[in-house]
Parts: structure tokens; sequence; C-alpha cells
């Protein structure tokens, strides 16, 4: 990402010259880096004020009552995974953030599940590592470098996003002045719900057919 952005950067400041707008350039970087600025104060109220109704309802066990409710779903998604487990519980987390269209808030949770989900791979190839013989420790050495299905799975799903409330980018059309900022909420629903669901059958069939390694 750094040599994409800086390559982006470099090419737009070359061709600037090139071209002779160099003072149109100037004026670009110093406009548009106050207007980042600004827009990341007004997202930074957004997010605190989300992430803030996120914690206040894990806190009085709200999240905990949803993340109850979504075990099945997670069976579904994850089938090898203890629904009980902490990478459940942030997983669940995650989930609910998403829904609720605040991708921002959601970081944090999405850090700790896929945490867990590491600790939990690790477990297990350290139990292989017990019960397997000699000639297979390295493969099972090597394996700790391979992501898991359920991390796999947990990231497309993160991706795709279903949000039913598209918080940020509500906050974003209002900002810059749209006349009806909700106007994205159904369109952003049947868009994210048709990527959650392709995102869904895809994990379902490559973990079906996904080769173990011997």
């Amino acid at each position: 990402m750094v040599y994409l952005w800086g390559g982006m950067l470099l090419i737009g400041i070359v061709y600037g010259v090139l071209a002779g707008n160099v003072d149109e350039v100037t004026k670009a970087f110093v406009s548009c880096s106050g207007e980042a600025v600004s827009l990341c104060i007004s997202m930074a109220g957004i997010t605190a004020m989300w992430t803030g109704m996120m914690k206040i309802a894990e806190n009085s066990g709200l999240v905990t009552e949803l993340a109850a409710k979504m075990r099945p779903l997670i069976r579904f998604l994850f089938p090898k995974l203890d629904t009980e487990s902490k990478a459940a519980h942030y997983i669940c987390l995650n989930f609910l953030s998403n829904v609720l269209g605040l991708s921002w808030a959601s970081t944090s949770s999405g850090l700790c599940a896929m945490k867990e989900l590491k600790e939990l791979q690790l477990q297990k190839e350290n139990a292989e590592k017990n019960t397997e013989d000699s000639g297979k420790k390295d493969a099972v050495k090597n394996s700790s470098m391979i992501a898991s299905n359920e991390m796999c799975t947990f990231l497309i799903i993160n991706v795709s996003s279903l949000q039913l409330i598209p918080v940020n980018m509500i906050a974003y059309r209002a900002k810059y002045g749209s006349a009806d900022p909700t106007a994205i909420v159904g369109p952003a629903i049947l868009a994210t719900a048709v990527s959650t669901a392709v995102a869904v059958i895809f994990c379902r069939i490559a973990g079906k057919y996904k080769k173990v390694s011997p």
C-alpha cells in the first residue's frame, strides 16, 4: 500500500509539472489536506459516539444476548469453531458493528477475532505435533504460516459486510450537503446483502473442497 499510494502521488506530481499545472497541484495539496483533517474530525465524533454505544451494549449484556442468538449463524459459518470461545464472541461483535454500518468501530473487534482465531490454530497445531509422527512435524510447523478456514471465512464475510444502517456513508453524504443523506440505505442493504450471500456461498464451497496438506 505504501508503494501504491506513494506511486500515485508521485505520478500526479510529475504529470502536473510536465503539464504546467504546478500551481493547481499545490493548491490541491493544501485544500485537500485541510479537507482531510476536517473530515477526520467530523467522523471521529460519529465513530466515538457509536463505539461508545457498542461498549455500553457490551457491558450491559446486550451484546452477549445478541451473540447467543447468533450462535446458529456462527455454527453454520464456522462449523469447527466453539461458539462459546472468545473468537466467536469477537466475531459476533464485529458482525453486529458491520450490520450497523460502523466499519471503523468494528476494526478493534475484528483484530481481536483474528488474533483469537490464530491462537486456536496454534493450539490445534501444537496438539497435532504431539500426535503426529516425526515425518509430518515439518508439515505441521509450516502450516502455522497458512490462514485457517475460519480465518479466511471471517475475512471474506467481513469484507462483504452486510449493512442495514450505513452510518458512515450517511455521515459522509450529510457532511457534503446531500439533500437526502439516508437515500443510500435501500441500495446499500441490497448491495451488501448480495455481496454477503456470494461470500457465504463461496466460503462454503471453498471449505468443502479445500485440500488438506498431508
